[in-house]
């Protein structure tokens, strides 16, 4: 059967249908836009009139290439920590050291493409970033020693505090997608989007994480590179539309725009340093406390990856009646709960439950965040933004990763999830400190009937 666009958008359709009602009524449901942090009117970025044919073939052309990247990064997740501590003999804290590096690597890359993105070409940027997962994998093939895994971490970004949306293995091509995201589709449609596209990600991520069970640990890496090559050769042929000169900026403008990527810096440091503690050793957990074999753990992975994805498909409904600051304390804040009731109580079943719904409770509100970020800085800003936010994330996440890898190397397995719980407690109450009194869905604050809007998926 010949695959086109219009098949591919059709898997989103359900969604469609699911949240018609959110969109019909957006408009009118809007308050009136907080000056002070939003400036979707004027410093969102540009909407621009390309074919909705052009812009779904895009779009399709991107979801191949994140299906096939995300696949290849949950296998690679699943596998590293076997590899290290089971074939390897090393401890926790040198799986820490690995992941640090690669956190330390997406930081600094991430920033770059964030430059890169909004100054040279963003297709361009997103296909040296692409290239970087397959060629660390053929790395770990080729040479599965410990040198050589610091490499592979260092260039193709070998970090687990990522979720379906960014981050994790190859997170420094992240700022780069969300952008191109931006320049295809419009604010009203936007978060839809986003979510949807994580969600078939989340999937192929689950499938991933499911072929780690037919595989040994050294071949895993070996087919990871393949899915991720295949991936390349469609961003090739991606058309992104041009961006028109963006508005000039005013002098306050320009303030309120760098002010709002600084709120997002920080956010984005508590949340990168509450991941860095706990979940790249969510994994490393049930092989230490519980001795998990690695097929039990690949499929217990490939759920949680799987419910994951489907919370994803929350986000619209969640802004629309929450806001994303709400949304982001109601998700997180019973995600914390959760955890600190599996370190204190150590019954197998009640874990893996846990662990099933931990990613779902922790990304389920994140379209919704990155929707915030793009509508409230200059257009010209927005690859910045996002970077910023990501470097903020995993240059936090570094430390706390060797805090959790030397503890767990002490047996303090408990530990780690108590400055967790600390740590988005404070973070919590930072967004709605930084975004106080943020009506539901305060992002689009202006009628958009002059935007050609992209039909919601499968319409």
């Amino acid at each position: 059967m010949k695959i086109t666009s219009a098949r591919i958008t059709r898997l989103g359709g359900f969604v469609a249908s699911t949240h018609s009602c959110y969109y019909s009524d957006m408009n009118a449901s809007r308050s009136p836009p907080d000056p002070d942090t939003d400036f979707s009117l004027t410093l969102g970025p540009p909407s621009t009139t390309p074919p909705p044919k052009m812009r779904r073939r895009s779009l399709l052309l991107l979801v191949i290439f994140r299906l096939l990247r995300s696949a290849a990064s949950a296998m690679i997740a699943v596998a590293l920590p076997y590899l290290v501590l089971r074939k390897l003999h090393y401890g926790s804290l040198m799986l820490g050291a690995i992941y640090m590096i690669g956190l330390a690597s997406t930081a600094v890359l991430g920033l770059a493409v964030g430059h890169l993105a909004d100054r040279w070409s963003r297709k361009g940027t997103l296909i040296l970033t692409g290239v970087m997962v397959p060629l660390s994998a053929l790395l770990v093939y080729a040479r599965p020693d410990l040198p050589i895994l610091f490499l592979a971490s260092l260039i193709g970004g070998f970090a687990a505090t990522g979720s379906l949306i960014g981050g994790g293995v190859g997170g420094a091509a992240q700022p780069a997608q969300t952008a191109v995201i931006a320049d295809l589709t419009t604010l009203s449609n936007r978060t839809l989007y986003y979510s949807v596209l994580a969600f078939l990600s989340g999937v192929a991520g689950a499938g991933g994480a499911w072929l780690v069970r037919y595989f040994s640990i050294h071949n895993v890496f070996l087919v990871a590179a393949g899915l991720s090559a295949l991936g390349l050769p469609a961003l090739v042929f991606m058309v992104i539309p041009a961006r028109p000169p963006a508005v000039p900026r005013t002098s306050d403008a320009h303030k309120a725009s760098r002010k709002n990527i600084r709120k997002f810096g920080i956010t984005g440091m508590f949340n990168g340093f509450s991941q860095g503690l706990i979940t790249p050793f969510l994994i490393p957990f049930f092989v230490i406390v519980y001795g998990l074999h690695k097929s039990q753990m690949a499929s217990y992975t490939s759920v949680a990856t799987m419910l994951g994805a489907v919370s994803l498909l929350a986000a619209p409904m969640l802004e629309k009646r929450l806001g994303f600051v709400r949304s982001i304390a109601f998700t997180r804040a019973l995600g914390t709960l959760l955890l600190l009731v599996m370190a204190i109580w150590h019954n197998l079943d009640f874990a893996l439950i846990i662990y099933a719904v931990t990613p779902a409770l922790r990304i389920a509100a994140l379209p919704a965040q990155q929707t915030a970020i793009t509508s409230r800085v200059h257009s010209d800003d927005v690859g910045r933004a996002l970077a910023v936010n990501q470097v903020a994330r995993v240059s936090a996440a570094s430390g706390a990763i060797l805090c959790t890898g030397y503890l767990f190397d002490l047996s303090a397995v408990e530990v780690p999830f108590f400055i967790y719980a600390a740590v988005m407690s404070a973070n919590i109450f930072l967004y709605f400190k930084f975004f106080p009194n943020q009506a539901p869905s305060p992002i689009i604050s202006a009628d958009t009937s002059e935007q050609p809007s992209l039909p919601p998926p499968g319409n």
